[in-house]
């Protein structure tokens, strides 16, 4: 327990382990109650006509005065449809039918059913009897409400009636700091940012009543005013993309709710937090502190809105906001398939999809890509209709204040990121993904030299992906750990060693990592200490030697330093039947690993595996 506190320090900083203790005992003493209260006064600021008259521009107007050219589709109304009877998208997959009459506290994935009348500081968020509890949080980010809404100005239809009775049920079955439902701030953001889009596009419906507004706006400023005076949690016991979240929340506050007096205040604190967020989480080579290819697209989109909304309210960031948004677009890109715009499933992947505002599939990264683009250089990455209209929703195509930057290209050849740790090798037909990280935050798995392999837009080899974060040990421990990805394990043993939750300990760190080329080949070369915990000098040696313009890669791997009788397990993933694996003088075995593509959801993938007791492994790998 000693040892184990002793690495939190080390690795998370002293300020972290101090705030956590803090926290803990403001929650114990019933400081979190004093501060959030339950049943606090009623606020009231503004008429519904006021709010109709004066509200400030947002992204999208009021849907009389949209403008841009409508696409009815089948698949969209259906989507509608679905959600109107009942029925929840969750995690951008899986639909799961709650009824008209949900409670909006039970837990659909196992009928776990919380407390309504405790204090969201005594709600826990993670624990065997409660499940996970995202699955009650999915619904309540009202990520819905834009579907029905693109569904109404695409078909000229109206279900303004559906979406505030929505909003109005929610409200009265969720009092203000009670439930599970005020339980995250970022989910709390989340909430109030869709909310926005709805009372923008059915601004002038009747269906929007005084009371309904008075209702909507009492809960806005408590909803502020909690994530402003919980936003140290975000910033120093988190400090990931919910501090970013937060942070823009109320970086936004003025502009959304002028008539709120405190939010002068807290948009001015905000702007200062998110700056300082985007600065420090955003890497000088583009890459995201959080080690994760869908939650650095959730960035993307935050970035969008927050860059189009101030924008248009002429109250624009500093310059380094934008130069971090342009690195940022660029590392995504330059890792995402032509074929697909599908990304390595690399990194911790809770099926996040803030703003859906587009037909296309979750994995499908084009139009949050494009929106962001075409607003930093005022053209489009991709010019397929369905892409393009999240950014008419985000307010980037018309907005005329883009082209600070020039269109992005799409690299061959040697590629590196040496700060997030990643190097990349791109042919015509391959895409070759290193990991080879030294991290000063905290890493999300144990994953370090993992090797992801596309060919023709297909992945080969693949990352397992995250499945869920609260479930059973065993299926956590996997899809967290080493053995869900193309590296090397000694034993039954991580790269690292597992903490607390979320946590990692005794850190896998880079020790050098260099890509060169020949005239027939690509080299990567790269070395990291990892399995510390066993010994502080083991090391981890992979040299990898792609065959120019052929799907065959060579890989080397080494162990120094091994300890006498552990057996080294090389272990590859990979979805089809097309590759072919060899190693000298050893056999391959074969057992059953997983993936998981969505958040929730698994499959079954063969998990090909070389095994010595000595410390060095080379593995030809071919597509036949």
């Amino acid at each position: 327990m000693l040892n184990n506190a002793v690495h939190i320090i080390k690795n998370m900083g002293l300020l972290y382990t101090l705030y956590r203790v803090q926290h803990e005992l403001e929650k114990k003493t019933g400081v979190l109650k004093r501060r959030h209260p339950i049943n606090p006064p009623v606020k009231k600021f503004v008429s519904l006509e006021q709010f109709r008259t004066n509200s400030p521009r947002f992204v999208i107007p009021e849907r009389e005065k949209i403008a841009f050219e409508k696409y009815p589709n089948a698949d969209l109304k259906n989507r509608a449809e679905r959600i109107i009877r009942g029925e929840v998208p969750f995690f951008s997959s899986e639909w799961k039918d709650l009824g008209k009459d949900y409670d909006w506290i039970t837990n659909p994935d196992n009928g776990y059913r919380y407390d309504i009348n405790k204090h969201w500081s005594e709600i826990a968020d993670f624990s065997a009897a409660t499940g996970d509890i995202k699955y009650v949080w999915e619904k309540s980010r009202f990520t819905l409400l834009l579907t029905i809404i693109r569904n109404d100005y695409h078909h000229d239809e109206d279900h303004s009636g559906f979406v505030f009775d929505e909003i109005e049920h929610w409200i009265d079955a969720n009092p203000v700091n009670r439930g599970p439902n005020w339980r995250c701030s970022q989910e709390i953001s989340l909430r109030i940012l869709n909310w926005c889009f709805a009372l923008q596009f059915y601004k002038h419906s009747a269906a929007l009543t005084e009371e309904r507004w008075d209702k909507i706006q009492h809960v806005i400023y408590w909803s502020l005013h909690h994530v402003y005076h919980h936003i140290d949690f975000s910033r120093v016991a988190v400090r990931n993309n919910h501090a970013i979240t937060e942070t823009l929340f109320l970086t936004l506050s003025h502009m959304l709710f002028p008539f709120i007096p405190e939010t002068k205040k807290w948009s001015e604190k905000g702007r200062k937090w998110f700056e300082q967020e985007i600065d420090y989480q955003i890497y000088e080579d583009g890459t995201f502190l959080q080690f994760s290819m869908n939650y650095h697209r959730v960035v993307i989109q935050l970035l969008t809105l927050g860059i189009s909304l101030t924008e248009m309210q002429g109250k624009p960031f500093s310059e380094g906001v934008y130069k971090k948004a342009y690195k940022s677009l660029n590392f995504l890109y330059q890792c995402a398939q032509d074929e697909t715009a599908h990304l390595p499933n690399y990194g911790a992947n809770d099926g996040a999809w803030f703003f859906p505002l587009s037909d296309t599939d979750y994995r499908d990264f084009s139009p949050q890509l494009n929106a962001l683009h075409r607003l930093l250089t005022g053209v489009s990455l991709y010019e397929d209709v369905a892409v393009n209209e999240e950014s008419r929703w985000m307010g980037t195509t018309n907005s005329g204040f883009g082209k600070r930057f020039a269109p992005l290209q799409k690299k061959m050849g040697l590629i590196e990121f040496p700060q997030g740790g990643y190097y990349l090798i791109r042919e015509e037909d391959a895409f070759t993904f290193i990991k080879c990280g030294r991290y000063k935050d905290r890493p999300s798995h144990a994953d370090n030299l993992h090797m992801d392999v596309w060919y023709k837009g297909e992945n080969i080899l693949c990352d397992a992906g995250s499945y869920k974060y609260n479930t059973d040990e065993e299926t956590v421990k996997y899809f967290a750990g080493t053995e869900s990805h193309n590296t090397v394990m000694l034993d039954d043993r991580d790269q690292m060693l597992k903490g607390p939750r979320f946590i990692w300990l005794n850190w896998s760190q880079a020790i050098n990592a260099s890509l060169t080329e020949t005239d027939n080949c690509y080299i990567f070369d790269g070395s990291v200490s990892c399995f510390t915990f066993l010994d502080k000098d083991i090391m981890h040696r992979r040299k990898i030697i792609k065959k120019k313009n052929e799907p065959e890669w060579i890989v080397e791997d080494e162990l120094l330093q091994k300890p006498e009788g552990m057996t080294m397990r090389q272990l590859w993933h990979s979805p089809g039947e097309r590759v072919r694996f060899t190693s000298r003088g050893i056999d391959p075995t074969t057992k059953e690993g997983w993936r998981s593509l969505y958040y929730g959801v698994k499959e079954p993938v063969p998990q090909i595996e070389f095994h010595t007791t000595d410390q060095l492994i080379e593995t030809t790998i071919k597509l036949i």
